[in-house]
């Protein structure tokens, strides 16, 4: 994907700019050549985050969670308070964080991080079981689950633009691959997930989007939606907008043992 026009920003001017661990998201999912053509409308508003003269950055994550899937469970019943943990490895950069991403009661997205050590990507150290359990404590007043295990991994390329007013972020990810023991699955190759992340849900990103005629998709979490690409969860039909748009498809057929567990 070409985009031109854009000023670099580093990382410690985005850190120090739009961190932006607690915000509003909103998913779009368009093609390429759409998000090309709207390029100088972002680009008269954004820089763009580069390192070492790079500005796609390559992202693994492994998801966790508990037996029964919870967290996948409460993200589809739409429960005010739910969360996400995984461990998530920039390549590019050669470290990597446990995150923690919960809802606020006003719906905004907190997110925490540790710094964790790449020789545990796949599973959690008690340090980690620790952490996740106080982020629970400190936004639910209430303990977090105590046994995870890993559930799916993933990767994609990420860029990643920041509002030269205001804090905002927005996210393009493409070429988003999924994989569990049994099966992978890749999304179209011409359509690409952008995230607008501000403090109201209201941001610049939204504004240029939404006057092209693009729309947030309603549910478009990538977590659920490798669960239900790979066969582990059925496709419910929340998640319908966002399979009709990234067209993802899995290499078999076959089902993963985690499936039966999600009867009640």
């Amino acid at each position: 994907m070409k985009l031109d026009g854009f000023d670099p920003i580093s990382l410690a001017e985005l850190n120090a700019k739009a961190e932006m661990l607690t915000r509003l998201d909103r998913k779009y999912v368009i093609s390429s050549s759409d998000f090309e053509a709207l390029s100088p409308q972002f680009a008269g508003r954004f820089d763009i985050l580069e390192v070492n003269d790079k500005r796609s950055f390559g992202y693994r994550t492994c998801y966790f969670d508990t037996e029964r899937l919870d967290s996948y469970r409460d993200h589809v019943q739409g429960r005010r308070r739910r969360s996400k943990v995984r461990v998530r490895r920039y390549l590019d950069a050669g470290f990597s964080f446990l995150e923690v991403k919960l809802k606020s009661l006003r719906k905004t997205t907190v997110k925490k991080r540790l710094a964790y050590t790449d020789n545990a990507f796949e599973s959690l150290t008690d340090d980690a079981l620790g952490f996740i359990d106080a982020c629970h404590r400190e936004l639910y007043e209430r303990a977090g689950p105590s046994v995870f295990q890993a559930v799916i991994k993933m990767q994609y390329d990420r860029l990643t633009l920041v509002a030269q007013e205001g804090g905002e972020r927005v996210t393009i990810d493409r070429n988003l691959r999924f994989w569990n023991a049994n099966t992978t699955a890749a999304t179209a190759q011409d359509m690409i997930l952008i995230e607008t992340k501000s403090r109201f849900g209201r941001g610049i990103g939204d504004t240029i989007l939404r006057r092209a005629g693009h729309h947030p998709i309603g549910s478009c979490s990538k977590y659920c939606l490798g669960l239900a690409t790979l066969g582990v969860v059925p496709r419910f039909n929340k998640f319908q907008p966002a399979f009709r748009r990234l067209a993802p498809q899995a290499d078999g057929s076959a089902r993963t043992a985690l499936a039966p567990k999600l009867v009640a």
